[in-house]
């Protein structure tokens, strides 16, 4: 679908707009009938997600403001092109990056106030994976932490990413 428009100098811009998908498409491509198993939410053990993304990872280092964590890429965590899912690398910023903030010495998990990461090389299924979270900053109410997602083999970065959280002040009744 091609769309012309006038240019504030006199110019005739020419533009290609995309074909618009079937919107029937989009909503079963979402939909559980699209190739997952739909389950209900009494079906599922409690903290589901966090096993599901965290299961086969191993503990390499930990000490004061400092996590490295390991794990081999496993097919459930890969999207359709068979690259590791990005929910999967926000999760371990999250996740990672929440327990470095434990390994300061927290004494609460915390409210996640921003989680950023950005995707700079891609890892693949059976692929080695290290997790490097640091402490950028621990505060009264609020805790930084930044993770790394890195390929142990060549050491090339997956994503960089970056984890604030309020830790929630304790109740002084």
């Amino acid at each position: 679908m091609r769309s012309c428009l006038q240019s504030p100098l006199g110019v005739t811009v020419q533009r290609i707009l995309p074909n618009r998908m079937d919107l029937g498409e989009v909503k079963s491509s979402l939909e559980p009938a699209a190739g997952g198993e739909a389950y209900a939410t009494g079906e599922l053990p409690a903290r589901f997600y966090e096993a599901f993304i965290l299961h086969g990872l191993n503990i390499d280092l930990i000490e004061h403001g400092h996590v490295v964590c390991s794990m081999t890429v496993a097919p459930r965590l890969v999207n359709s092109g068979g690259i590791l899912h990005g929910s999967v690398i926000a999760a371990l910023v999250d996740l990672v990056g929440s327990a470095v903030l434990y390994s300061a010495g927290s004494s609460t998990s915390g409210v996640s106030v921003e989680i950023s990461f950005s995707c700079v090389d891609q890892a693949f299924v059976d692929e080695e994976i290290v997790i490097d979270a640091k402490l950028l900053r621990f505060g009264r109410t609020v805790g930084v932490s930044t993770v790394e997602v890195k390929k142990k083999k060549t050491g090339e970065m997956v994503a960089h990413g970056r984890h604030c959280k309020y830790l929630a002040a304790s109740s002084r009744l």
